[in-house]
């Protein structure tokens, strides 16, 4: 161990107290964890549902660091890599161990099994949870509960066509049960031995498992899994049988999208405004405010499916505990698409579901939250210096026309009008393709328990691992 790591530990024992640490008395860790949920994604939903001045249900925890977020390269894993995706990062809080972009708990290049914080859990007595609004063979629930090369081998029928975000690297051959692997992440899932996991990915659990002429669903309920597709299925559930929640065919509906599905668009340009020495005549997209998605109706809540879980695993973790994370995944999934009202309500969602979490610590002593993201992501908050819609009313509109300043970003942006009824605008600019990218940012968290002010993200599962006593 380094010096580093050595004294995070102690600095941790101390904060919490040798007391605590040692009492016999149950012991709850819920992490929770905002897909790209950089502190740019935190500031522009709190400022579209709070005001500039207001505060989320986050902001409220009294503890916080900043988490540098580390990524080796497969080819060399002595060198870094800048920008993370959700296996590798989601890898390295699940297991404290830093690995290559679309690895799922293995180690870069050598393709060896990592122990997860929720197969330690398992295996020393606590219950064990997933509750995601992904897939739950997704990246980052993925990555708590199966072992597997390539993030896309989701299923049996993916695991030759799966390829690395770099294109290095196709398919899971190693990883087939043929092979003496341990098969796909759905089959990994269905055969594991995790309490609670509730998500989105039926697609994935109607589908032959490998060398069978069963479904993976048929194969989770011969494992005692209760599979279920409803929330009042759900919320009729008392913890006797594991639980396996399919709730959506892919990823689960947003809360909200833009006035009439409105993302970020383009500014309308001039001719002459392609020309580098021309005063800026682009004109912005109108403002809008976000709206209920009207898919999201039978959709059940993230915070829904955590109060369940806290209920479900509080009795199947005894007089032991339990270890939950809880993922609003599209956070990160609308951030792609360049769609800050479909983030915001998913971060919205997040906040809500730690309503419940603080709420069960309040009623339950001995309780570790910890609320964090796995990496940064593209929208940004930028300046309103553009030529500016004929009708947008604002007090900047004034000295922005006299500036005329030759100013025009680059990527797709979103005027929002926010709760201080004030424009917000939102700037992707990562890429000009169909998807905006990562970015390479520390990330927060935040706890109800004292940390370090500065920590590598390895070191948020040495905190769980410790707080857990395993």
């Amino acid at each position: 161990m380094s010096w580093r790591f050595n004294a995070l530990v102690l600095t941790t024992i101390l904060a919490l107290g040798f007391s605590a640490l040692a009492t016999s008395e149950p012991r709850y860790v819920i992490l929770l964890i905002g897909d790209g949920m950089d502190d740019s994604q935190i500031t522009l939903a709190r400022n579209y549902l709070k005001g500039a001045q207001g505060r989320l249900q986050m902001d409220s925890l009294p503890f916080r660091s900043s988490v540098q977020v580390i990524t080796m390269s497969e080819q060399d894993p002595s060198k870094p890599v800048y920008v993370a995706d959700s296996a590798n990062t989601a890898t390295t809080l699940a297991t404290g161990q830093v690995t290559s972009r679309g690895r799922i708990a293995t180690t870069a290049k050598t393709d060896k099994d990592l122990t997860t914080i929720a197969e330690l859990a398992k295996a020393a007595g606590y219950a064990t949870g997933i509750v995601t609004t992904a897939s739950i063979t997704d990246a980052t629930p993925a990555a708590f509960i199966s072992h597997i090369g390539l993030r896309g081998c989701q299923n049996s029928e993916r695991m030759w066509t799966a390829t690395s975000l770099d294109k290095s690297r196709q398919g899971c051959e190693a990883d087939l049960k043929a092979n003496g692997g341990k098969g796909s992440i759905a089959e990994q899932i269905a055969e594991g031995t995790t309490d609670l996991i509730l998500g989105g990915g039926n697609k994935h659990f109607q589908i032959m498992a490998e060398t069978t002429d069963q479904t993976v669903q048929s194969i989770a309920e011969a494992n005692g899994y209760s599979v279920i597709h409803n929330t009042k299925v759900l919320q009729a559930m008392t913890g006797e049988e594991k639980i396996l929640g399919l709730f959506a065919r892919k990823t689960m509906e947003v809360k909200l999208r833009g006035k009439d599905d409105r993302k970020a668009e383009h500014p309308k340009r001039k001719i002459k405004n392609w020309l580098s020495w021309s005063p800026n005549t682009a004109t912005l997209p109108e403002p809008m405010q976000c709206e209920a998605n009207p898919d999201f109706a039978n959709t059940p809540t993230l915070p829904t499916m955590t109060q369940a879980a806290l209920d479900l695993l509080v009795k199947r973790g005894g007089d032991k505990g339990f270890f939950l994370m809880v993922e609003s995944a599209s956070i990160d999934k609308q951030a792609h698409r360049r769609n800050p009202c479909g983030q915001i309500g998913e971060l919205e969602q997040l906040d809500d579901a730690l309503k419940k979490a603080l709420t069960f610590a309040k009623q339950h002593a001995n309780t570790l939250i910890l609320v964090t993201a796995d990496h940064g992501h593209a929208a940004q908050i930028i300046p309103l210096r553009y030529a500016l819609p004929k009708k947008l009313s604002t007090p900047d509109k004034a000295k922005f026309d006299k500036s005329k300043a030759d100013i025009y970003s680059p990527g797709k942006v979103a005027l929002l009008q926010t709760a201080d009824d004030q424009i917000m605008v939102i700037n992707y600019a990562t890429n000009n393709a169909s998807s905006a990218d990562h970015t390479g940012t520390q990330v927060p968290l935040m706890s109800n328990q004292p940390l370090p002010g500065m920590m590598q993200q390895s070191e948020i599962f040495s905190i769980m691992q410790k707080y857990l006593q395993l």
